[in-house]
């Protein structure tokens, strides 16, 4: 296997750990982004706002406040959006009422 190889396989064995918490967030940072396209996040989804806003358990007026831009997402909402956009299914899995 080439080095980059080695390194890809290990980077993603990190992201496991770091995602399921088992990791010292002293040895890692998360980027969140100052700046999220939410309309875009959630067309990209194939969702309506109101779907979008159900799913993921935002009010709607707020949703639309971020969408318009008459509201900025704070740091916290941001990476919320940020996870969503890359692992949808994870966060609706995570939301899902438990068994």
């Amino acid at each position: 296997m080439t080095t980059f190889g080695s390194r890809l396989i290990q980077s993603a064995r990190e992201a496991v750990a770091i995602a399921k918490g088992e990791a010292d967030p002293a040895t890692y940072r998360v980027h969140v982004p100052a700046e999220l396209d939410v309309a875009g996040i959630r067309k990209g989804l194939g969702l309506t706002q109101a779907a979008f806003a159900a799913r993921y358990r935002f009010p709607i007026g707020t949703l639309r406040d971020l969408e318009q831009g008459r509201a900025r997402p704070d740091a916290s909402t941001r990476a919320y959006l940020t996870v969503i956009s890359r692992e949808p299914e994870a966060v609706q899995r995570a939301l899902a009422p438990a068994a």
